[in-house]
């Protein structure tokens, strides 16, 4: 018997024995598995923009940093004129006109679903809600401008005539549709799946003691969702409707079908026209050649670049969340 054996076996019951089981080779294979499958999302995004700085290089020293404040795109003319300010305006506010309509009604379906409904009722909204995420950008493209874009007109024409005090409301022609309002609210119906999915996730792992016991104090239903269930689930909340708006700024074929792309910046969002990064490189990769096509590329790294920052800055505001009081 060897020394250690002999002092193992010499050893208090009550003192600590140090154990080191090490890997064995399935732990090792796994290990190895999972390291070169998280080092491979690194590399591609790496890949990726190595790609777009490369490939829009030629646009970039011709426009250099106008390319982020030009308001016009002329990659024909001489000298070319071309830049995505405007654009980058337009996907911004397309975007956040999308969170503000689908944020609050994923989380009310979230809330309806985990805290209201019955089990019969809440499994097949569940699959409704999460089916809606599957159904192709193209068709609700197509359905937003010939069904509900029609269907809006009566009520862009309202907010005009009682809330045009406002900038947002408020237009200098009469004329309706194919605006960033439209475009917001077809974009919106494409995120709500995603938000209400990742909420209703969040809120579902709220610990039920704690419910039951704001219950038991003598609370109601909805004083117990402020009080235990939102704030259990704000950081996830705040996760989900990052996502959603990172979403909201990368759509490009409903966007492309229902806006007339132009190159200004406007506060008239009911008013016809606006445009986004992405609807201009659908609308335009496919004819584009040379400095257009380089142009293009940059317009894609614009946009990537944005989205990176979106989703680290939804990161920093998720691990404050975690921070607060509440956790």
């Amino acid at each position: 018997m060897s020394d250690v054996a002999v002092r193992e076996r010499l050893a208090l019951p009550g003192e600590p024995r140090a154990v080191n089981p090490g890997r064995c080779p399935g732990d090792r294979i796994f290990w190895g598995i999972a390291t070169a499958a998280a080092a491979s999302v690194l590399v591609l995004l790496g890949l990726v923009l190595f790609f777009l700085c490369i490939e829009a290089w030629p646009a970039l020293k011709v426009s250099g940093w106008h390319f982020l404040t030009t308001f016009e795109w002329a990659t024909d003319s001489t000298p070319a004129h071309f830049g995505v300010g405007a654009l980058v305006f337009g996907t911004m506010v397309i975007a956040l006109i999308a969170l503000a309509i689908a944020l609050p009604v994923a989380i009310g379906s979230a809330l309806f679903v985990n805290e209201y409904a019955p089990r019969r009722l809440g499994r097949p909204l569940t699959m409704l809600i999460d089916l809606l995420a599957a159904i192709p950008s193209v068709i609700y493209g197509i359905w937003g401008l010939y069904w509900l874009q029609p269907h809006l007109l009566g009520t862009t024409r309202w907010l005009t005539d009682h809330l045009g005090f406002i900038p947002v409301f408020h237009t200098d022609r009469r004329v309706f549709g194919n605006s960033m309002f439209v475009a917001g609210l077809v974009v919106a119906l494409m995120i709500l799946p995603i938000i209400a999915s990742v909420t209703r996730e969040v809120l579902s792992q709220v610990p039920r003691q704690r419910c039951e016991a704001a219950l038991a104090l003598g609370g109601s239903r909805s004083g117990m969702i402020r009080a235990v269930v939102l704030p259990f689930g704000r950081s996830g909340i705040v996760g989900a409707a990052m996502l959603g708006l990172g979403r909201a700024m990368g759509e490009t074929i409903a966007i492309a079908l229902i806006l007339s792309i132009n190159y200004r910046v406007t506060s008239q969002f009911l008013a016809p026209g606006g445009g986004s990064v992405a609807g201009l490189i659908a609308n335009n990769f496919g004819e584009a050649q040379g400095t257009g096509r380089s142009a293009l590329i940059a317009a894609g790294l614009v946009l990537f670049v944005l989205t990176l920052l979106v989703n680290l800055g939804a990161r920093v505001i998720v691990n404050r969340a975690r921070q607060g009081p509440a956790e």
